[in-house]
Formats: structure tokens, C-alpha cells, sequence
């Protein structure tokens, strides 16, 4: 095997496997950042031994190994957990004494004990709520994703000194704020879980729909923010939201490849070709979304917007849809978490089952909105109403200012299409999508 290719597998096995490294190296010291810093020091000692001694029999073992032997090095200088030290220096003094042909075998029985547990340990402690949003979806996709800083500025078009930053600020804040790493007691679950999804869910919509730069996708986002969802709904199967939230991942995801044409332009959702549509992920998210409903209570914020993906999922044609229900459900949403832009979403809904004037009642109402001024969608669906009812010169004002507002080059251009269109050209006007489409 080439050095190229040796690097290409250890890169594989790294991703794979760090979460489950860090994990079970931060239980042992305690500190997430310090956990991180003794897995990258196995990573680059593999980079280093592998081209020359070749690949180990079992390389996720072989990283586990060599990093916990790092983290029983900084205890022993350390001369903290004595006990500890004992029990993992036993241990490894054990795995040296076997033969080769069990050693595999007895580091695979080890990598079993707490798994699951540090996992979702570094889950809840990536995504405190003692660091902001921004720090938590940074420090997340590090851990969890095995992302690299580079990997990470380039999916959010942000410089990667500033990603950096963000990473070792939030590393220093964990550790200033002495944040246990632990999973939060049965009181704290609920708030603390709030914030995960909420991380994997902004992971998984800066994928969807790209809030700045070339590309109306990103598709690597999406996937990486599916994985930890699937990750998190094995590791926490009673929670309804998780599941709910994971259905709506994978039907929004089923869309993907109908989302663009094949120059990289947007297509709305009305306009997808819905045999292009991922009906594998289709069924896994009804499946995900019958989990959620069959652990009983009413349905979260997550799981409603699943039942809304649902309904679009579940239309053969755009016509079938049954509009009804899904502004049924937006109401629901309302609810339970009333936002201006559920009620955004909720006008769009009505306006397709009752009517553009309907719908255009309730935009109207949310103009002087302070969380919607800047928000390019509010004069983008006015616009289609408006355009709906006739009133051109207004829709395609409205079209230009939500092309002024909007920092993606392909939405860009597809709202001044739009006001083109308008103005009197022939130009064909794609159908509306919902924000939160």
C-alpha cells in the first residue's frame, strides 16, 4: 500500500473513530481539550509508524491504545487517580503480556466497556449551553465530526483562524466553568438536550440551505449532521425529540439531489422532479417519525416539523399535497414554539390551501416584525403572493429587496429572476418554497 494510501485510511479511521477516542480519553482526565490534544498526538504517531511498520490489524485499536497510554502518562505525571492508574495500568500491562493473534480480540471487549456512555458524555458536553451557539457547533463538528478546522471554516465560509479561535475559546471556557463531563441528571436533560439538537439542527440547515456563497447546498453538512443525529437517537432511544428531530433530517434530506439542476441552480419544491427524491431516507425518516409518535405525549416542535415533511413526502405530485393539514400543524407549531417565522411558514401554508389573499393577510401583519427585518424570505414569499394575485410591479419590487437581503449567490440570482419575470420578461417563475424548505 502507498504512503497516500495509508494516509487515506488512517484520515477514514480517524473520523470514524475519534469521537469514541476523545470520549473515553475525556473520562479519564476529565478535560475535553486535554482529551483532544492526547488523541491528536496518537493520530500523528500513527501518521508517522504506519507508512513504515504498516496498517495494525485492527487501526481503531491500535489509536485507542497508543492514546490511552498518553493519558496514563499525563496521570502518572500528574500523580492524580491513583486508583485509576492502577486499574488502566493493569490493564495494559495484561494486553502486553498476550500473545498477538488475542490481542485484537481483547481491545475490541475493552473499546465496548462505556462507549455509548462517553459518547454521549462528549455529546452533552460539546454542546453546553455555557458556550455560545457558534462555539457549540465549532467544538462539535471537532469532536463528533472529526472535522478539521480548515474542513469546518470552508463549510461555513468562515476564515479558519476565526473557527480556531472559537474552538480554543470554548475549550477554555468548559474548563474555566469546571463543566463535569458527564450526561446531565434526569431534571437537566430536557434543557440540556434542547441544546444539542439545537446544534445538530443548525449543522444540518447551513447544509440544507446555504446562508452565504456559491453553492445552495452543502451537502457534507447535512450528512454530518444526519450521523449525529442517528449517533444521538442510539444513545438516547426514549427521547420522542430525537427521533423527531432525525425524521426530519432525513425526509428534508431525501430532497437533495432534486434540489438542484444539473448547473448547480436552485429548485423549488413544487418544481422538484419527486422521483428524484431519496425514497430510502423517505421510509427512514416515517420510520423515525413513528418512534417519536410511539413513545406517546404530544409531539415536539422536531417531530411536527417532521409530520410537516411528511405531507410533502407522502404527495405523489405537488398537487396532492394536502395543504390543509400542513397548516394544521404549523398552528400546532405555533403553539407549542411560536416564532415569527413558523408564522412566516404557516402563511405560506394557508396560502396554498385557502388562497394567496389569505396568506398575504398574515405576511402583511408580520412586516413591522423585528426578528424578520433583514430576513430575505419575508419579501421573497410576499413577493410570490403578491405576483399570485396579479400585483406585478409590487411582487417584483419586493423580489429585488429579498435579492438585496440574501447572501447566497444562487438565491441571489434566482430571486432576480423572479423580478424579471415580473417586470413583463417571459422568464418562467419557479414555484414557491417555505422557509422552512
Amino acid at each position: 500500500m502507498t504512503a497516500p494510501d495509508i494516509h487515506r485510511t488512517i484520515n477514514a479511521v480517524w473520523r470514524i473513530e475519534s469521537a469514541k477516542i476523545i470520549g473515553a480519553l475525556a473520562r479519564m482526565v476529565r478535560d475535553v481539550g486535554v482529551a483532544e490534544e492526547l488523541a491528536q498526538d496518537a493520530l500523528v504517531a500513527a501518521l508517522e509508524q504506519w507508512p513504515r511498520d504498516g496498517i495494525p490489524d485492527n487501526p481503531a485499536a491500535w489509536l485507542m491504545q497508543a492514546s490511552k497510554h498518553r493519558a496514563l502518562d499525563l496521570l502518572r505525571r500528574r500523580k492524580l487517580h491513583a486508583s485509576k492508574e492502577d486499574e488502566i495500568g493493569r490493564e495494559i500491562d495484561a494486553q502486553h503480556a498476550m500473545a498477538a493473534a488475542d490481542f485484537a480480540e481483547a481491545v475490541d471487549a475493552a473499546l465496548d466497556d462505556d462507549v455509548g456512555d462517553d459518547l454521549l458524555r462528549l455529546v452533552f458536553t460539546a454542546c453546553h449551553p455555557v458556550l455560545s451557539p457558534e462555539a457549540r457547533v465549532a467544538l462539535t463538528l471537532r469532536l463528533l465530526g472529526g472535522l478539521t478546522t480548515d474542513e469546518i471554516a470552508r463549510s461555513f465560509l468562515v476564515p479558519e483562524p476565526t473557527i480556531a479561535q472559537r474552538i480554543v475559546r470554548a475549550k477554555r471556557t468548559l474548563a474555566a466553568a469546571r463543566v463535569p463531563f458527564e450526561a446531565p441528571r434526569a431534571q437537566e436533560l430536557g434543557a440540556r438536550l434542547a441544546s444539542v439538537l439545537e446544534v445538530i439542527y443548525l449543522v444540518f440547515n447551513e447544509g440544507y440551505s446555504a446562508t452565504a456563497g456559491e453553492d445552495w447546498m452543502r451537502p457534507a453538512l447535512c450528512d454530518e449532521a444526519l450521523r449525529l443525529g442517528r449517533i444521538l437517537a442510539g444513545l438516547v432511544p426514549e427521547q420522542p425529540e430525537v427521533h423527531g428531530l432525525v425524521a426530519l433530517m432525513e425526509i428534508q434530506a431525501s430532497r437533495s439531489a432534486a434540489r438542484v439542476d444539473a448547473q448547480g441552480e436552485p429548485v423549488l419544491l413544487l418544481a422538484q422532479n419527486r422521483a428524484r427524491w431519496d425514497h430510502l431516507l423517505i421510509r427512514r425518516g416515517f420510520a423515525a417519525l413513528q418512534r417519536a409518535e410511539a413513545l406517546g405525549g404530544a409531539l415536539g416542535p422536531y417531530a411536527l416539523q417532521a409530520a410537516i415533511a411528511a405531507c410533502h413526502a407522502r404527495a405523489r405530485t405537488p398537487e396532492e399535497t394536502d395543504w390543509t393539514r400542513i397548516a394544521a400543524l404549523y398552528e400546532a407549531l405555533a403553539q407549542l414554539a411560536p416564532s415569527p417565522i413558523v408564522e412566516l411558514n404557516r402563511a405560506v401554508a394557508l396560502s396554498m390551501a385557502f388562497g394567496p389573499a389569505v396568506g398575504l393577510e398574515l405576511v402583511d401583519a408580520l412586516r413591522d416584525e423585528p426578528l424578520l427585518q433583514g430576513y430575505h424570505l419575508l419579501p421573497s414569499v410576499r413577493g410570490d403572493l403578491l405576483a399570485k394575485l396579479g400585483r406585478k410591479a409590487e411582487a417584483c419590487a419586493e423580489f429585488q429587496h429579498a435579492a438585496s437581503l440574501t447572501r447566497n449567490a444562487r438565491e441571489r440570482k434566482l430571486l432576480l429572476m423572479r423580478a424579471l419575470a415580473c417586470s413583463g420578461s417571459p422568464l418562467p417563475v419557479p414555484a414557491p418554497e417555505t422557509p422552512a424548505e
